[in-house]
């Protein structure tokens, strides 16, 4: 999932800086870049406190495009006043003997592991030793992009709310808000169009892998106070940014729905929700049967129930198991089946990621059975395209209506785990995935969830 750049484009900066002094654009891949060819960034000396390190000169590279960027986008934004410059940044090292005090931090242990934005003394701080280095080896180098991204979106808030609108907001908006202007920014980013920093679409699936990461545990209170949203409705604000513009993520409003709820129960939360294989089978293909059933019938088709078969999900004339662990087999003459390979991977993420990462797989594959009733098209992307994002639309639907299956507060989150990680939900029933990215499978799921199936037999 994730690619390399160039050596030959960092070398050429490399050359340049020792010639020119020059601004390269620093590489900002998915993964963390060697430190032996992180030969250019930006000049961190503005930085209070840096040390000089590579993730420091990441910092620096991405505040110097933020600055860029928002002294442009802002003005449209606030009746043509200006952007004024943040008071400053703040490297720190949270072990560190002698370290310049910060404002907001009367203690440097107390960022550890952060990064924050204090608007009392507008400045923005980071744990340079724990924090930046670990997003850079677990994510890549666009993880430390997003994490500054947001916490200068803060500040952009700040400057907005001239009438002081926002103190009254509950927190998840606001944070919504940061995460939306995020993906603004790091949509010019992946352009091209900002002078420090460059990424591809491997970057982007790693800004967002380390953005859910700082999600809320599962069953906290969207009405918590310190709410900042389950994974599901955090890539759902980035998407919107990044698929936007800021305006879209300054139009943000109470109106926005977010998916995030508590446990229901003592029984759910003991269990945080999850069922185990079989029992997750056996509560939700009736279901799915009732669900995709009226849907199919609803638009004058035919709706035979497929079996649930375990074993070898191979179908039929097919070259292995090319949909994955769960496939759905229904060829000419051939009854309808989803087959479920209950071991191996199915069963390593299910113990992973969770229980719903192996309902999106059910509930894609009844997709394709759906489309076929249909006479609609279950191979290639285009098929694979329809099937995750009915999945998408089921589970939007799940707990509504007659369905006697619930959807516990971690599992929208699963599936989003489970897309940025694979392909297999977005497979069509020849094995040919929709999406070559975790950002696209994401954003055609989510077709589903907000449009319905509507939305996805319009084509997505």
């Amino acid at each position: 999932m994730r690619g390399s750049l160039g050596r030959a484009l960092v070398v050429t900066c490399a050359v340049l800086a020792v010639l020119l002094t020059s601004a390269c654009a620093f590489p900002v891949d998915g993964r963390a870049i060697p430190s032996r060819e992180v030969t250019v960034g930006a000049d961190p000396s503005f930085i209070s406190g840096t040390n000089g390190s590579e993730e420091d000169r990441l910092a620096a590279a991405t505040m110097r495009d933020l600055e860029g960027f928002w002294r442009e986008a802002f003005p449209p934004l606030a009746g043509g006043r200006a952007f004024a410059p943040l008071a400053g940044y703040f490297s720190v090292d949270p072990q560190g003997r002698g370290e310049r005090p910060v404002p907001c931090l009367p203690n440097p242990r107390e960022i550890e592991g952060t990064a924050f934005y204090c608007p009392r003394s507008d400045v923005i701080a980071w744990d340079r030793t724990n924090l930046l280095p670990q997003l850079r080896r677990e994510f890549g180098d666009a993880a430390v992009v997003v994490v500054l991204s947001h916490e200068f979106g803060h500040s952009v808030q700040g400057r907005l709310d001239q009438d002081g609108a926002l103190a009254a907001a509950p927190t998840i908006l606001l944070e919504a808000q940061a995460d939306c202007y995020a993906g603004v920014f790091l949509r010019r980013v992946r352009d091209g169009a900002l002078p420090d920093l460059r990424t591809g679409a491997n970057g982007i699936d790693g800004a967002m892998g380390a953005l859910i990461t700082f999600r809320d545990p599962v069953g906290t209170s969207p009405r918590n106070a310190d709410a900042h949203g389950n994974a599901f409705d955090r890539v759902s604000s980035f998407q919107d940014g990044f698929d936007g513009d800021p305006a879209a993520c300054t139009s943000m409003g109470r109106e926005r729905v977010f998916t995030q709820q508590s446990f229901r129960s003592p029984a759910d939360e003991s269990s945080g929700g999850n069922l185990g294989v079989e029992e997750l089978i056996r509560a939700m293909v009736p279901d799915l049967d009732r669900w995709f059933g009226d849907e199919v019938r609803r638009r004058g088709g035919q709706w035979t129930a497929p079996g649930a078969e375990r074993g070898d999900p191979t179908c039929p004339g097919s070259d292995g198991d090319v949909q994955g662990p769960v496939a759905w087999c229904g060829g000419e003459g051939e009854p309808s089946a989803v087959r479920i390979d209950t071991g191996g991977t199915l069963a390593a993420d299910h113990a992973r990621i969770g229980d719903f990462s192996t309902g999106t797989l059910l509930a894609s594959r009844f997709g394709s059975a759906a489309l076929a009733a249909l006479g609609r098209p279950t191979t290639g992307a285009e098929g694979g395209r329809a099937a995750l994002c009915l999945a998408g639309a089921y589970s939007a639907a799940v707990g509504t209506g007659d369905s006697a299956f619930g959807l516990s507060p971690g599992d929208l989150d699963e599936s989003v785990t489970l897309l940025l990680g694979e392909d297999t939900a977005s497979r069509g029933t020849d094995g040919v995935a929709a999406a070559a990215t975790g950002y696209e499978r994401i954003r055609v799921f989510r077709a589903g969830v907000t449009g319905g199936a509507d939305a996805c037999l319009r084509g997505v």
